[in-house]
């Protein structure tokens, strides 16, 4: 029994034990006082969806008086359809804060667009993203046909995969099918995506694993 004992003393001792890796709730790098983008997703009863779409072309303005809107688009391939995906900018949390603050004390923002249209929908999303460091916004420049492709990746942000998601990207634009409206990471929400949107000139996609594209209309 001794001797079995120190045997197995010594096979743990000699075992080198794997490190421990720890993850916060986030896995990209925060950029808490830094512009950030938030994407917005509404799922919209089927048979409302033409009442919808005219209610926020009359009201839009009510909101755009707060806070800056980059696009506003409706999903017509890839996925659940009956879908509308917008962008916001916001120069920091605290911008945000103050815009959400104001439309809550903004009496005709509620009444004429935030109530009528809640009605009208069964789902809403929301995810916090960043800009790439290597890429640019681009405002959509016309009504149109844009691709919203979306990259499920590896935990470990933009440090890990962010030159593999560069390479990717640039050379399906440099193909000159499209024109990249903007590339983005996400930071809360859906963790560990890229996500880039272009306006589409030609449809031509590259062979990508765990990819979902979704065409949508400006």
């Amino acid at each position: 029994m001794l001797a079995l004992g120190k045997s197995l003393t010594k096979a743990l001792a000699a075992r080198t034990l794997a490190p421990q890796v720890c993850s916060s709730f986030a896995t990209g790098p925060r950029q808490y006082d830094g512009t950030f983008y938030e994407f917005r997703t509404y799922c919209v009863k089927p048979s409302k969806m033409n009442e919808f779409l005219e209610n926020v072309k009359k009201n839009i303005h009510l909101q755009t008086a707060h806070s800056e809107l980059v696009g506003f688009w409706t999903v017509e391939l890839g996925g659940r359809i009956d879908k509308v995906f917008h962008i916001w900018k916001y120069d920091n949390f605290a911008h945000q804060t103050e815009v959400r603050k104001a439309l809550a004390n903004d009496k005709e923002w509620r009444e004429q667009l935030l109530i009528p249209i809640m009605g009208l929908t069964d789902k809403q999303e929301s995810e916090i993203t960043y800009l790439v460091p290597w890429c640019k916004l681009e405002k959509p420049p016309k009504e149109g046909v844009y691709e919203l492709v979306t990259f499920q990746m590896k935990p470990g942000g933009p440090a890990l995969w962010g030159d593999a998601f560069k390479r990717a990207v640039n050379a399906h634009v440099d193909l000159g099918y499209s024109k990249l409206i903007g590339v983005f990471h996400t930071e809360y929400g859906a963790l560990n995506r890229g996500v880039y949107t272009e306006e589409i000139m030609r449809s031509r996609l590259p062979g990508f694993e765990s990819q979902l594209h979704r065409l949508l209309t400006l």
